[in-house]
């Protein structure tokens, strides 16, 4: 049976940076804050993001988390 431990946290956050003149697409552009203490609940990196997103140039678009877990046998 393998276990999974999680190893580290990412926080991203997806900022609208208008769209491309051609295609007409939305252009994205990605702050990823790394050290993210991984017990860190939604709660708490919604809220640290939304301070962050403040302080942006650019509306913000998505938050995401981002996960990494070293896979072993049990």
């Amino acid at each position: 049976m393998a276990v999974a431990d999680l190893m580290n946290t990412q926080l991203r956050l997806v900022l609208f940076d208008g769209n491309d003149p051609s295609s007409g697409e939305p252009i994205y552009k990605v702050k990823s804050f790394n050290g993210v203490k991984t017990s860190a609940t939604a709660d708490q990196l919604y809220a640290i993001a939304n301070a962050f997103a403040g302080l942006q140039q650019r509306p913000l678009n998505i938050i995401e988390r981002k996960d990494s877990s070293d896979i072993r046998q049990a």
